[in-house]
C-alpha cells in the first residue's frame, strides 16, 4: 500500500462524498480491509475481520483507525459509492500504463495494441434477484479493454448478465493510430465506422454471411498461412450505410490447428501476417479474465447488492493494478500470481517488500507455504 496515491484517494472520497457522517470506519479502513481480502483469498467479511483481528499486529500501524466489525464493513460496502473506487481504481491505470509503455509485446509494433471482450460471472438467482440474464439465471458481466503492453484493464464496465457487447463501442474513447481487437461479437458496421473517423484501426472476424463485393487483390504469402489479402467493400443496404469505405480482408489458416480464420481491418498498410498475429494477442484477456477469476474474489461476493458487487470488483482491480505498479517499480522477477501468493503469506510480516523478494525462497515453496495456511484457516 505504500504505492497507494493518498492524495488521489482523498479527492474522489470528497467527490462522492464517501466520509459523510462517518465516525470511525473511514473510506480508507474500507480500502484496506478489501484489499487485505482479496489479497489473503479471504472468502466472506467474517473470515476477513477474524484475520485481522487476531493477527496479533496493531491494525493502527497497518493504516486502520476504525474499529473493524463485519456488521460496519458491510454496511460500508453497501451503502458508499462504488464510484470511489472506479475513479481511484483508474489513476492507478494512468500510472501503470506510464510504467509499463516501453513493455514488448507478441507483435513489433510502435503503437498501442488493446483487446476488447467481455466475461460472464453468474450468481444465485435468490441472492441477486437485480441482476437480469435469463429467465431462470442471474449474471453479470464484466467488459474489459486491456492494454497488451503490460495487460493493464484500460477500460472496464458492469453490467447484468443481459447487457449488449456492442454497448461497450459506444462508451469507449477512442485513440487515434491505436489498434483494436475484438472477436465477432463486436461486428456492427456502423460502431466499427465510428473507428475509422477517429482514424483508429480495428481487427475482427468476418462471418460467414458476410457480403462483399471485391475491388482488388493482392498477392498471398501462402508459405505463412494467408490463403487472400483482399480490399472489399460491403454489398447489403444498411451495412454498406453504417460503412461506406473499404475495408480489408485477410483469410488465414493456422499452419498448427489447420483452422481458419476471416478478418476484417481498416488497416491497408500492415502485412497480412502481421494482422493475422496481431489477432492472436486477442488470447492475452481471456488469459486476464482467468487470471482475475482465480485470483481475486470476484466469483464468491460478499454482499449481495448492486452497489456491493460493484465496489468488490472495482477494489480487486485496484489490488490488480497495484501488483503490477509493484512489480515495475521495485524490479521484482516475478510473475502477477507469483508476488501475490508470497505477500499473502507475508501479510503480517513488517519486512519491506524488496527483502521480502530478494529471500532465496522459490515460488513453489511459498505456494505451498500459502497452501498450508489457507487448510490451517480452514
Amino acid at each position: 500500500m505504500e504505492y497507494l496515491p493518498h492524495y488521489e484517494l482523498a479527492k474522489c472520497v470528497a467527490r462522492y462524498g464517501g466520509n459523510r457522517r462517518v465516525r470511525q470506519f473511514s473510506c480508507s479502513d474500507q480500502l484496506l480491509c478489501m484489499a487485505f481480502a482479496q489479497a489473503t483469498f479471504r472468502d466472506s467479511l467474517r473470515a476477513t475481520v477474524c484475520s485481522l483481528q487476531i493477527s496479533g499486529t496493531p491494525l493502527y500501524h497497518m493504516g486502520i483507525r476504525g474499529r473493524v466489525r463485519r456488521s460496519t464493513l458491510a454496511d460500508a460496502n453497501e451503502r458508499r459509492d462504488w464510484r470511489i473506487w472506479a475513479d481511484l481504481a483508474r489513476g492507478l491505470i494512468a500510472q501503470a500504463r506510464a510504467l509499463y509503455v516501453n513493455q514488448p509485446m507478441g507483435v513489433r509494433l510502435g503503437r498501442s495494441v488493446y483487446a476488447l471482450d467481455s466475461t460472464t460471472i453468474e450468481l444465485w438467482m435468490s441472492l441477486f434477484p437485480w441482476a437480469a440474464y435469463k429467465h431462470d439465471q442471474r449474471a453479470i458481466k464484466l467488459h474489459t479493454l486491456l492494454d497488451l503492453r503490460g495487460n493493464i484493464p484500460v477500460f472496464l464496465r458492469i453490467s447484468t448478465g443481459k447487457g449488449q457487447d456492442l454497448l461497450a463501442l459506444d462508451q469507449l474513447i477512442l485513440e487515434p493510430g491505436a489498434f483494436y481487437v475484438m472477436d465477432r461479437g463486436y461486428l456492427d458496421f456502423t460502431r466499427l465506422g465510428r473507428f475509422t473517423r477517429a482514424h483508429a484501426f480495428f481487427v475482427t472476424r468476418a462471418r460467414k454471411s458476410l457480403r462483399f463485393g471485391r475491388i482488388e487483390s493482392r498477392r498471398p504469402d501462402k508459405a505463412a498461412g494467408i490463403l487472400c489479402d483482399q480490399t472489399i467493400r460491403l454489398v447489403y443496404y444498411y451495412s454498406r450505410k453504417g460503412y461506406p469505405g473499404p475495408l480489408r480482408r485477410v483469410r488465414f489458416v493456422d499452419p498448427k490447428t489447420g483452422k481458419r480464420f476471416t478478418f476484417l481491418t481498416n488497416n491497408f498498410t500492415l502485412a497480412a501476417t502481421t494482422i493475422a498475429c496481431l489477432y492472436r494477442q486477442r488470447w492475452q484477456i481471456e488469459l486476464f479474465f482467468k487470471w482475475i477469476k482465480q485470483y481475486l474474489r470476484i466469483k464468491s461476493f460478499y454482499g449481495t447488492s448492486a452497489n456491493a458487487v460493484r465496489t468488490q470488483i472495482w477494489i480487486g482491480v485496484i489490488v490488480y493494478v497495484l501488483l503490477a505498479i509493484v512489480k515495475k517499480r521495485e524490479g521484482i522477477d516475478a510473475t502477477l500470481s507469483q508476488m501475490l501468493t508470497i505477500l499473502s503469506v507475508h501479510s503480517f510480516d513488517k519486512t519491506p517488500i524488496k527483502q521480502v523478494f530478494s529471500k532465496e525462497v522459490p515460488a513453489e515453496e511459498a505456494m505451498r507455504d500459502c497452501n498450508q495456511l489457507l487448510l490451517f484457516d480452514l
